[in-house]
């Protein structure tokens, strides 16, 4: 799974470099780079749609060595796309409620409420 996240990061940097000449300098550039990001990883979802299954609530639990350690990785993937993208936006790539909502086409409010719902 992280390979396919690394993939869509890769994909979404190049598609901004080579696209950089339409960056109309409208909102921050750099939600302008992670929506190029947003857009690759959408485009790989789609490609890849009937590969990815989600894990069931048994793999929720920890490790032998971690029995309390709560896996969030099928967690994250059982949220709704909007709420894992300002999930992963807000602390994966630390922009901050107006970039998220620049990057995503969204109100600010909306980043808000939805990563109320996502916590």
């Amino acid at each position: 799974m992280l390979s396919l996240a690394v993939d869509a990061v890769h994909d979404g940097f190049t598609a901004a470099i080579r696209a950089r000449d339409g960056y109309r300098g409208d909102g921050p550039f750099e939600a302008w780079v992670w929506r190029a990001v947003v857009n690759a990883a959408r485009k790989g979802r789609a490609a890849r749609a009937n590969l990815l299954l989600l894990p069931g609530a048994d793999d929720l639990g920890g490790t032998e060595e971690n029995p309390n350690e709560l896996r969030l990785t099928p967690v994250l993937l059982a949220l709704p796309e909007r709420q894992r993208l300002i999930v992963f936006l807000r602390y994966y790539a630390d922009l901050d409620y107006r970039a998220i909502a620049a990057a995503l086409g969204i109100e600010v409010g909306t980043v808000s409420a939805a990563l109320s719902a996502a916590h």
